[in-house]
């Protein structure tokens, strides 16, 4: 073989095999079991709680859990998840200070960025917004999607009384569905709660998580922000809270206040369906197949929310929720097929 043939040989070789490497590497992260719902709590979360005078134990009721890279990691191989998309967990980061907030959300989504460049195969990030700063939100946006490569965002029920579906985040929504956003949703309690003598008003996780996400759910519903902002791809959090209870009430509801005048019409089950939901909680034995009466199948992802719950806790639920699926076939579909289209 003549020299320059022999060069050419080994040329095209280095490409087939470099592209073979590419595609490899492609097929790996679509085959990826995906964890959708999982927090990290970051010094710089801890701190700028601090710097924005929220104490956590007092908001949610339940102290902040520990959290260290290592930890997070065994547990995925303990349970067999390749890839977790991280989030900032509650309380939000707002007490009215705009200028501050915004300071910590960055901090916060730089400390994100670095973890995830450590991790690049096993952790991805959702970008923290200071809702409800349209300003500094929108500039995180930029900057999130620009330089710190960030999967998405994370937005709360309601950030300081201000609900998901306000007129007034309209300039934040219509950007994030400019970018065809994935958006993660995470409750926020109420600001004003019965917190004296009423065990729901006490630890957040037990109802006010599920009845702020619904609060939430149902405002952006009733307010059309799913026809406003159609390329925002939606997570909704703890199988779909009372959701499921609500598809029927609130359509009714909704449809007697329009025949008032109180509102416009609204298809409640179809904005329902254009949501994603997570099966962070109890989706065994029964909350699941109540999911699935909002939600189709292709619209379901796992989550664990993990740190908050024990990692032995999480196996355990794991283990069932995997042989619900397993008996259904449909293991490919919620922790790979299903994720894969909003990554």
């Amino acid at each position: 073989m003549k020299r320059r043939d022999f060069l050419k040989f080994i040329g095209v070789g280095a490409i087939a095999m470099t592209l073979g490497n590419f595609e490899t590497s492609i097929a790996r992260r679509k085959h990826r079991r995906i964890d959708f719902h999982a927090h990290a709590i970051l010094p710089s979360y801890i701190n700028g709680l601090k710097k924005l005078g929220i104490d956590a134990v007092a908001e949610e009721g339940f102290p902040l859990p520990k959290w260290s890279a290592e930890d997070h990691l065994k547990f995925m191989n303990d349970a067999g998840i390749d890839f977790t998309i991280l989030s900032m967990p509650t309380p939000h980061i707002y007490n009215g200070d705009e200028k501050l907030s915004c300071e910590v959300a960055m901090e916060i989504n730089d400390e994100f960025a670095e973890i995830c460049q450590k991790y690049p195969d096993r952790f991805g990030f959702v970008a923290t917004l200071p809702l409800p700063s349209v300003e500094g939100s929108i500039a995180e946006i930029d900057r999130a999607m620009k330089n710190l490569n960030a999967l998405g965002f994370k937005v709360a029920s309601n950030s300081h009384g201000i609900y998901l579906g306000d007129s007034s985040l309209d300039p934040i929504f219509e950007e994030l569905s400019r970018r065809n956003s994935l958006v993660i949703m995470h409750p926020s309690p109420a600001r004003i709660l019965p917190r004296q003598g009423v065990i729901t008003g006490k630890v957040m996780a037990l109802f006010e998580y599920p009845a702020d996400t619904t609060r939430a759910i149902l405002n952006l519903i009733a307010n059309r922000s799913l026809e406003k902002f159609p390329n925002i791809r939606f997570v909704i959090p703890h199988c779909g809270s009372f959701l499921p209870y609500m598809k029927q009430r609130a359509g009714a509801m909704f449809h007697m206040l329009a025949s008032m005048n109180m509102m416009e019409a609204v298809d409640v089950a179809a904005g329902l369906k254009k949501f994603y939901f997570d099966l962070a909680g109890d989706p065994m034995p029964e909350e699941m197949d109540m999911l699935l009466k909002i939600a189709d199948i292709d619209h379901l992802v796992y989550g664990s929310d993990y740190p908050y719950v024990p990692a032995a806790i999480l196996l355990r639920k794991k283990s069932a929720l995997d042989m619900e699926l397993q008996s259904r076939n449909l293991m490919n579909q919620i922790y790979i097929e299903n994720s894969t289209k909003l990554i």
